[in-house]
């Protein structure tokens, strides 16, 4: 549950904002991404983070992506990072919020630059079923999050669990990202207010996951 107090209403994403990336050339589509989009990434994430704070009992950082390493091909989706490391997010359990054309995705990210996947991978497999239970039908799982394809965990079964658990350990460049989409249709996207509600209620409802993959 969200804390904000304020009476202010935070900005959401529009149609205009998805079509950022349809916009030709790396320039051109990095200042959108930047005139447009990060202010209300930094609207949000600041009080995520705050909320995240809450539920993690320790303090959680809000990093926006720069992509600062593209030289040439623009880049096909831009997020917020949310983590206990003030320097960078990486190489630690984070919470995204993001947008791809068509989506906005809400994740608990444990991604390749993590250093101890195998061993996170090996806790998760070890509590298997505490894992799958912490999880809710309308969720979605990817393992890679340079892609926008998604599997529905109401489609998953133990097995499937299991499998994409060893893959994340076993294979070097595997991910393993969990939380909802939302299509850019959706009404909800534009009311920031409830985003703020429904990304804060996600991210609480993985904290036991974020939890386990910090031990």
């Amino acid at each position: 549950m969200t804390t904000q107090t304020s009476s202010s209403k935070l900005s959401g994403f529009t149609q205009a904002d998805f079509d950022v990336f349809n916009l030709e050339g790396l320039a051109e589509r990095m200042n959108a991404i930047q005139c447009q989009i990060q202010p209300k990434f930094h609207a949000i994430g600041g009080q995520l983070a705050v909320d995240a704070a809450v539920h993690a009992g320790n303090e959680m950082y809000l990093h926006v992506a720069r992509h600062a390493r593209r030289k040439v091909n623009p880049p096909k989706d831009t997020w917020l990072a949310i983590c206990s490391n003030k320097r960078g997010y990486k190489a630690h359990p984070h919470f995204q919020l993001g947008l791809f054309d068509d989506h906005l995705f809400l994740w608990l990210a444990l991604i390749y630059e993590v250093p101890n996947k195998a061993n996170i991978a090996t806790a998760f497999l070890n509590q298997i079923d505490d894992v799958i239970a912490h999880v809710p039908n309308d969720y979605v799982l990817s393992l890679d999050h340079m892609k926008k394809e998604s599997t529905a965990v109401s489609d998953m079964s133990k097995q499937d669990w299991q499998n994409a658990l060893i893959r994340f350990r076993d294979v070097q460049k595997a991910e393993l990202l969990i939380g909802r989409h939302l299509q850019a249709g959706d009404p909800l996207l534009r009311d920031g207010d409830a985003l703020l509600a429904l990304a804060s209620t996600t991210y609480e409802t993985l904290m036991p996951l974020y939890r386990m993959a910090n031990l």
